[in-house]
Parts: structure tokens; sequence; C-alpha cells
């Protein structure tokens, strides 16, 4: 069925400053070792004229009440305002502030890609990601990023219920809880769509 789609596009979910980088108050450090291999998907998939697309994760007064059960809600707000548009931060592995909320810089969009920003886990919830999927003739997802049990997965569940064949790029995500992480693409596997490493996905898409 993958064989057949005609304009896959790349989803590169939440790749920014703060969960990336050293010391980011999110930080998930394997997301690091992910980025060469985005990279070279997103390079792929931008010879191959195919889209980009990116979200990024924004900070919400809307998950405030669940702040005592989990913790790192409690980091959206002041002082250290993680995820929260505008802010910038200073970084271990950087030598000048970033925003928090930008794409890191080895993953930069190019002008004319489509990041969406959410509030949300899943970047299909009240947001435009449907109509700019739609309006770039998109017919499949191969999906990358990071948080593999969180915004990964429930983003690459509804884009099977928006009837996108779907795929999950194992070598291409990343999870601080790597027990989650392996559970995750065993249950989409089973029950949504495709698991593969860049390299299979590479073939199958057709993409040098």
């Amino acid at each position: 069925m993958l064989e057949h789609l005609k304009r896959p596009a790349l989803l590169v979910v939440d790749m920014q400053n703060d969960f990336v980088r050293r010391e980011a108050p999110l930080e998930v450090p394997s997301a690091r070792e992910t980025i060469p291999v985005i990279g070279d998907l997103i390079g792929k998939f931008r010879r191959a004229g195919l889209p980009v697309v990116y979200t990024r994760y924004i900070a919400d007064d809307l998950y405030r009440p669940l702040a005592a059960r989990f913790g790192w809600i409690g980091r959206l707000q002041p002082p250290v305002n993680a995820c929260v548009p505008g802010f910038r931060r200073h970084y271990a592995d950087l030598d000048a502030e970033r925003d928090v909320i930008d794409v890191i810089d080895e993953l930069l969009p190019q002008p004319g890609e489509d990041v969406v920003d959410k509030i949300y886990y899943s970047a299909f919830h009240r947001t435009d990601l449907e109509d700019r999927l739609r309006a770039h003739a998109v017919d499949g997802l191969a999906v990358v990023g990071t948080i593999t049990e969180m915004c990964v997965e429930d983003t690459a569940r509804h884009a099977v219920h928006h009837g996108y064949p779907t795929v999950l790029v194992a070598d291409g995500l990343s999870s601080n809880a790597p027990l989650q992480h392996e559970a995750t693409l065993a249950a989409f596997e089973r029950n949504y769509g495709w698991v593969m490493h860049a390299d299979e996905l590479g073939a199958v898409f057709r993409l040098s």
C-alpha cells in the first residue's frame, strides 16, 4: 500500500529547543541522537519535492489544574516558562540564546515550509494541520520527532483517523521512557500503521 502513495509528507514533531537542547527544562537527551536521521530524511523529502511539515508545542494554561499530578506541567509556568512563545533561554550546548519554542538550528524549516503550533499533544486537535496537508495533496505521512509516547503517538493515531497511511520512523523518534517508547511502537504497528527505520522508509518511498 505504501508503495502506491503519490505524495507522502514528513511530519517533524516538536524538535524544539526546550525539548532537545542540553539542560533544557523539558530535555529529552536521546532526541539529540535522532538529529542526523531526521536531518537526512528532511533532505531526501526536499530533494524529492515532497512536503516537510513541522509541529511545535506551545505552553497553555489548559494544563494548569494538572500541574500537581504531572511535574512537567509546572515548568510551563514562570519562572521556567518552558515552551512559552517569545521567551528566550541560553542552553548549555549553544553560545547564544534561542527562542524556546523554535525548531532546533540543525533542522530549521525552509521558507515556505509549514510550521503548525499546537497546545495539545495531537497536532491535529484544534489546528489547521489537516487543511495544510490537503493543500499539499498529501496522501500519507512519515512521522519523526519527540516524545514517542505522547505527542508523536497522539498525532500519528489521529493521522490514521484522518485517513492517512502513517509510518512511525523508529530511529527518528525519542523518549525519556524506553519501555513506553517500545510499547508505543509495538501497539502502533499492531493496530494503526507501520513502523520502519529510515533506510527502509527511503526504499519504500523511493527517496535518494
